[in-house]
C-alpha cells in the first residue's frame, strides 16, 4: 500500500489531486494537510513514500518545508507543485532536494506518470525545464545574485517585485510589517542593493516574475 501526504492550502486542490492518484493504477492511502506546519507535523508522525508539496502556502512555505523534511527525513521522497513558472523556483527546489517539480496545470496522465517515476526512486522533471536545467547547472559559472537568499528573502523578493505593500506581503505570508521590513533590508544587502525599484528591475531582467 501506497502512502502518499498531499500539502495544499487549497481544499479544492487536494481534492483534484485525490481523484488523480485514485484513479492511478495500484492501492493507495491519502492524507491530507491545508499548511506547512500540518504537513511537517504528519510527515514526522507518519510513514509516507511520498509526498505533494505546493510551493506557496501562507505561513511557512513550500520550500521551508521542503529544507526542514529533507534535514529531518532526506530519504523521503517529495514532489513539488506550483502555479508559478519554472523560471521562478524549480531550480531551487531541485537544489534544495525535491525530487521533481511540476506545475499544477499539468495534464492527469503527466501527474500520475511522475509520481510513478518518483515512487520508483527517480526524478521528474518537465522536457522543458530539463532543457532549461542543462544549460543553468552545467559548468562553474557565477551563481546569479538570488541564489544567495533564503527560501523566506526569496518569497519577500517576489512579491515585492510584484508590487505588493509590505501590510500585502505580512498578510500573504502570516508575518508581521516589522519583520518583512527586516526581510526587505537583508535582501537589499545580500543583492547589494538600494531600492524597491533596483530589486524589481532585477526580477524582471532574470525572468522571476510570471
Amino acid at each position: 500500500m501506497t502512502r502518499i501526504l498531499i500539502a495544499d492550502d487549497h481544499a479544492i486542490v487536494r481534492a483534484g489531486l485525490v481523484q488523480i492518484l485514485r484513479d492511478s493504477p495500484g492501492a493507495v492511502t491519502i492524507d491530507e494537510a491545508g499548511d506547512g506546519e500540518e504537513a511537517l507535523r504528519k510527515a514526522m508522525e507518519n510513514e509516507y513514500q511520498l509526498v505533494l508539496l505546493d510551493i506557496s502556502m501562507p505561513g511557512k512555505g513550500g520550500l521551508e518545508v521542503l529544507q526542514e523534511l529533507k534535514s529531518r527525513k532526506p530519504a523521503l521522497p517529495v514532489m513539488m507543485l506550483s502555479i508559478h513558472p519554472e523560471e521562478q523556483y524549480a531550480l531551487r527546489a531541485l537544489r534544495g532536494g525535491a525530487s521533481g517539480y511540476l506545475a499544477k496545470g499539468s495534464a492527469a496522465d503527466e501527474l500520475q506518470g511522475a509520481i510513478e517515476k518518483v515512487l520508483a526512486g527517480g526524478k521528474y522533471i518537465s522536457s522543458s525545464l530539463a532543457e532549461k536545467l542543462a544549460f543553468g547547472l552545467l559548468g562553474d559559472a557565477e551563481r546569479p545574485l538570488h541564489e544567495a537568499l533564503s527560501q523566506r528573502e526569496y518569497q519577500v523578493l517576489l512579491l515585492i517585485a510584484s508590487g505588493k505593500a509590505p501590510r500585502d506581503i505580512a498578510r500573504e505570508l502570516l508575518l508581521s510589517v516589522k519583520t518583512v521590513s527586516t526581510f526587505r533590508v537583508r535582501i537589499l544587502q545580500k543583492m547589494r542593493m538600494k531600492s524597491n525599484a533596483e530589486l524589481t528591475h532585477y526580477a524582471i531582467s532574470n525572468n522571476l516574475l510570471a
